[in-house]
């Protein structure tokens, strides 16, 4: 008997993944699930789900048998669509002689098929009201725009510093989780960019004033000042805005997600 325990972010996600390692389809396995996964809220208690998927055991029965059967339902089923596609047809010239193709129809038989597909951005604002239902804010007012395959989802409330966090920490969370959201149903890999209140352009200004002012107290002092820790995006933001400084140099150290900038004056300069 062949078994396999298999964890995932889902039941369903545990359950794919043990078949493919088991090269198997589902109708070939008895399936126990030993925990249900749990998303959590932004990140914290989340759980992965776990299952043990069994092989089936299959009756072998003799070739000739096999063989058999095999013929039998062959020749069944072209039996049956040899007689489906008379009636199909039969049906369809009965329908087409007792009255007109109606147009309008079929048109809003599409417009409905249309209206019932998930729009991935609408999805992603409904995820994104209920997070901030749970904070407390029932003022939430959204706006999208998309360029390219970037969507930004621009935010606006009473309550938007709840939203933003200790420098942005709140935001760049949900950014990345409003991210997961929206690609489980896109057709096509999106990047997501949300902001607050336009908090990120003050962000950045406010990183490139402090960016000029830590590099004239490294050379006032001569010695490396360092920054507090900060996330990727927002050292790049103080590299680029020293990149073309001569008298200084800028680099990173320590590790995530306690990597901090270092700026040092260049000997000689």
């Amino acid at each position: 008997m062949k078994q396999l325990t298999q964890i995932g972010a889902t039941t369903q996600e545990a359950i794919s993944l043990a078949l493919q390692k088991l090269g198997k389809t589902r109708e070939q396995v008895d399936v126990e699930v030993l925990q249900k996964g749990k998303k959590g809220f932004l990140g914290f208690g989340a759980r992965s789900a776990e299952v043990r998927v069994t092989v089936k055991e299959i009756q072998a029965r003799p070739t000739t048998e096999i063989v058999k059967v095999a013929e039998q339902d062959e020749t069944a089923k072209e039996q049956l669509n040899e007689q489906k596609v008379v009636d199909d047809v039969a049906k369809l010239s009965s329908q087409v002689s007792e009255q007109p193709m109606d147009i309008e129809a079929v048109q809003q038989a599409i417009k409905e098929e249309e209206d019932n597909t998930v729009n991935p951005i609408e999805e992603a604002k409904a995820y994104i009201v209920s997070i901030a239902e749970q904070l407390g804010i029932q003022d939430l007012d959204i706006e999208t725009a998309r360029e390219g395959k970037y969507v930004l989802f621009q935010l606006k409330s009473e309550k938007a510093a709840l939203l933003i966090g200790k420098r942005g920490q709140t935001l760049n969370s949900l950014q990345q989780l409003t991210q997961l959201v929206l690609n489980k149903t896109a057709k096509q890999f999106l990047m997501v960019k949300l902001d607050v209140e336009n908090y990120r352009e003050r962000r950045q200004q406010a990183l490139e004033q402090l960016a000029d002012r830590m590099a004239d107290k490294a050379l006032r002092l001569n010695q490396r000042v360092a920054f507090e820790p900060m996330q990727s995006y927002e050292r790049k933001i103080i590299h680029n805005q020293l990149a073309n400084r001569l008298d200084i140099e800028t680099y990173s150290e320590g590790t995530e997600p306690n990597r901090y900038l270092v700026i040092e004056p260049v000997k000689n300069a």
